[in-house]
């Protein structure tokens, strides 16, 4: 094998290995982090806030085809759950131009809340995100119960959510 193809073999198992501990870490019941992003909008949003209900968070890029492919069963989720308690928060990542995030919200009629990361804060307090999508589900209490990289199991997390939410057993 030559020194590149080497390198590459322990990039992908690095990354593999990243991203299996993400999504079965033990350490799922840790507090989310005490962050407040910006929304499209220009609202603060302290995530804290949400707290009593179980939200997604998930951090985005409009150059991310499995983010933007994903977006259609999150406004599905939104719409379907979110009279019931779930609170989306998409997170731009900071090197996505706020008006090219605001284009694309536009255009795919997004109903949830984005919000801007612009200085990557966010992303950094949520264990450094830097791949798209990169997700994570918080119980009411605001535990991280479920962590994921890469695009979700919506049938998987929508049973999820279902469990959290008040007078449902799914």
């Amino acid at each position: 094998m030559k020194l590149k193809e080497i390198t590459t073999a322990i990039f992908v198992l690095l990354l593999v290995g990243g991203a299996a501990f993400l999504w079965f870490s033990p350490s799922g019941m840790q507090q989310a982090p005490a962050v407040t992003v910006t929304t499209l909008d220009g609202k603060s949003l302290p995530l804290a806030s949400l707290q009593g209900r179980p939200v997604l968070v998930t951090f985005w890029a409009t150059t991310c085809p499995g983010c933007v492919q994903e977006i259609p069963h999150l406004v599905d989720l939104h719409r379907e759950l979110g009279p019931k308690g779930l609170e989306i928060v998409a997170i731009a990542m900071s090197y996505d131009p706020p008006e090219q995030v605001k284009k694309l919200v536009l255009m795919k009629q997004v109903p949830y809340t984005v919000a801007l990361d612009t200085d990557g804060s966010a992303a950094k307090a949520f264990g450094n995100v830097q791949l798209t999508p990169t997700s994570f589900l918080l119980d009411p209490q605001g535990h991280i119960v479920e962590q994921k990289l890469g695009e979700m199991d919506m049938v998987q997390l929508r049973q999820r959510i279902l469990s959290m939410l008040p007078g449902n057993h799914a």
